[in-house]
């Protein structure tokens, strides 16, 4: 009887500290890179798809600039990547501070840094032919909901 008792207590510790070493793992904080050269800016900005400015957003790969100031830092590049799904990214580049020549300008469905030549994908954000050996950021997203025929873009 004291055997299957031991057994049983040894089995039932073995279980909780598995348990437990799981939920201390599940439970730490995923560090993320926070980029140091762009400042975070709090700003919502609504989008109406049936306005003709945006008309280029009605197809896949077409990128909408957004100048309007107070919206992102140097403006906002939105994208429809399809299937009712729009992304929005800085247009201020990712790997230097802001300065007259920091903004992303936009060529097909990717976009260059006007200072350094980098150049970005407009779909995803990712810097395009990452040089070997160096920590570089991608472009900086933005949230973005949609309802009905509008967009909000938001921080």
């Amino acid at each position: 009887m004291n055997v299957i008792l031991d057994r049983f207590l040894m089995n039932k510790a073995f279980v909780l500290i598995i348990f437990s070493s799981f939920l201390f793992f599940a439970c730490t904080k995923t560090r993320t890179n926070r980029n140091p050269y762009l400042i975070e800016t709090s700003f919502e900005y609504q989008v109406n798809l049936n306005l003709p400015q945006f008309n280029a957003l009605q197809n896949i790969g077409n990128p909408v600039f957004i100048g309007t100031q107070g919206v992102g830092i140097k403006g906002v590049y939105i994208m429809n990547t399809g299937f009712d799904t729009f992304r929005a990214f800085e247009a201020s580049c990712p790997n230097h501070a802001p300065s007259p020549c920091s903004r992303i300008v936009a060529g097909g469905d990717s976009g260059t840094c006007q200072c350094d030549s980098y150049e970005y994908s407009l779909f995803t954000g990712q810097l395009l032919d990452r040089p070997d050996g160096e920590f570089l950021y991608d472009l900086l997203e933005y949230n973005v909901r949609s309802s009905a025929s509008n967009l909000y873009i938001y921080n």
